[in-house]
């Protein structure tokens, strides 16, 4: 399983942006939904590595989280309250949060599970993903908050309702990355499932 916990980075300078984050995860399929958990982090458990992708690229693009990512067990039924989890996914993560804190990294994100070699290469992955949702601008996002991927013919709609050319938001998506990132999801999503099941590596 795969449980996800965040850290506001600086939040005596930035004020309290937990609510925020909550609202831009609450879409995400969870089998424990994001909530807080004590007075410094957010926690969740995504329902699959697909959502643990997106919930670990929702807090990247805001610049304001570090995320710890673990992949293990959880006792089951898995609760929907986050104080009553249990399992190494659990240890895992609240391991991998600090060890984003302390990296110097840019891209604040640690990935921790039962194959360290598996985990890191996941993590990699993940970082190359969060420095490019990252570094879009507000404009870029603008456009591509109003696409959904594996759609054709999208971007002449999307430019009426922004009042801006079909060019324009081509060249947004372009300079964006967006469909490379998207093209790279599932890369990441399927190192999270290696990791939490290592023999399925020995089949390729």
């Amino acid at each position: 399983m795969y449980l996800v916990t965040l850290k506001q980075r600086d939040r005596r300078a930035d004020g309290d942006l937990g609510d925020e984050m909550l609202r831009s995860l609450s879409g995400i399929a969870t089998l424990t939904p994001f909530q807080r958990s004590g007075s410094s982090l957010l926690i969740g458990v995504p329902e699959r590595a697909e959502d643990a992708v997106d919930a670990t690229l929702r807090a990247l693009r805001s610049h304001h989280w570090m995320v710890g990512l673990g992949v293990g067990s959880l006792y089951e039924p898995v609760p929907r309250e986050a104080q009553y989890l249990q399992g190494t996914a659990l240890g895992y993560a609240h391991t991998a949060v600090e060890r984003s804190e302390h990296t110097g990294e840019r891209i604040p994100l640690s990935v921790i599970g039962p194959d360290a070699a598996v985990a890191a290469e996941a993590e990699a992955v993940l970082r190359l993903l969060g420095q490019i949702v990252s570094t879009r601008s507000i404009a870029e996002w603008a456009v591509l908050d109003l696409l959904t991927p594996g759609v054709r013919g999208q971007q002449k709609h999307v430019a009426a309702e922004l009042g801006i050319s079909a060019q324009a938001v081509s060249k947004a998506v372009v300079r964006s990355a967006w469909v490379e990132e998207w093209a790279a999801r599932p890369a990441a999503a399927r190192l999270l499932r290696w990791i939490e099941s290592p023999d399925a590596t020995s089949a390729l």
